[in-house]
């Protein structure tokens, strides 16, 4: 293994990712920072995006499914009377149009109709796959393809700034929503053409609110107070489920609950799914209650077989 990747770190890093990085390389540079053995992240941001980027490190990676399915909330600055063919400023202004006399109550009522469930169809300039190939790649060749409508929700949306022919807005969506689309079909209804020139995500549920953390304060971090502070910055894989409730084992419960047993916990537990702790409040991972009244493990979040004696 190399030196690089030496630790086993576990916990989620909200990685505020600049622009010009791809996710996956923004990634391998908190990877190379915290030396993690394992590391993914939940939800790429193109290099022209910046924001939020979660990183999970170690047993953490189990959460980046459940992640990627949470809302996103994004600052989107669109340039109006223009288009693009990739939808955003990554490829030539292909086509014009004049952009008609705007006042913000027109623009309003316009992203107010957005709000709720709707279709919307992925751009040509996706990841997507048709028959094996990503659509973007068809892009690229000139090609085009017709793309099933897929469902997305807009949860709130709402102005930031117009001024002339730009219009920035903030838009809080559930997984799947094509901001480059949006911002083009709501350009269309503006009664013009446009492009996304602009993309910040700002938040990822559950994190709303919470400090992101630059690659550049992360080195500064370390080359100050060592990979000991680094590690403070990561938030527990149990951050991740705080809808649900905490159930807490003694030693022997802890211990027979690793090796995959029912076991009880020290207060009675309900039905459903809960986040189950040891004695010195370590997350364990998630249980579901049983009729009996004991929770057997969902998935856990730590070594199946725990070398640690009972408390």
């Amino acid at each position: 293994m190399s030196r690089r990747f030496h630790r086993d770190v576990d916990g989620i890093l909200l990685l505020d990712k600049p622009l010009g990085l791809s996710s996956n390389a923004a990634l391998q540079q908190a990877r190379v920072l915290f030396g993690a053995r394992k590391a993914g992240h939940a939800g790429s941001l193109d290099p022209l995006a910046s924001g939020l980027l979660p990183i999970c490190f170690g047993q953490a990676t189990k959460v980046c499914g459940r992640l990627l399915d949470a809302s996103k909330t994004y600052l989107v600055d669109v340039q109006l009377g223009a288009r693009t063919e990739s939808l955003d400023c990554e490829t030539e202004v292909i086509e014009r149009a004049p952009v008609p006399a705007l006042d913000d109550a027109a623009v309003d009522k316009v992203l107010e109709s957005f709000l709720g469930e709707q279709d919307q169809v992925p751009p040509m300039h996706s990841a997507l796959k048709f028959q094996g190939q990503r659509l973007y790649e068809l892009a690229r060749r000139g090609e085009s393809i017709e793309r099933t409508p897929r469902r997305i929700t807009i949860h709130s949306i709402q102005r930031r700034r117009l001024e002339g022919d730009r219009l920035e807005f903030e838009v809080s969506c559930s997984k799947g929503t094509y901001i480059r689309s949006l911002a083009a079909d709501i350009a269309s209804r503006l009664g013009t053409l446009g492009y996304l020139a602009g993309l910040r995500r700002s938040s990822v549920e559950p994190f709303a609110g919470l400090t992101m953390y630059t690659l550049e304060q992360l080195e500064t971090s370390r080359s100050r107070d060592g990979q000991a502070d680094l590690d403070r910055l990561l938030l527990g894989a149990d951050f991740a489920f705080g809808e649900l409730g905490p159930v807490h084992l003694d030693g022997e419960a802890t211990r027979v609950l690793l090796l995959g047993q029912p076991v009880q916990a020290m207060e009675p537990a309900g039905p459903g799914t809960a986040r189950a702790y040891d004695p010195q409040g370590r997350f364990l991972g998630l249980v579901e209650g049983q009729p009996d009244g004991r929770v057997r493990p969902v998935r856990l979040f730590v070594a199946v077989v725990d070398p640690s004696p009972p408390a």
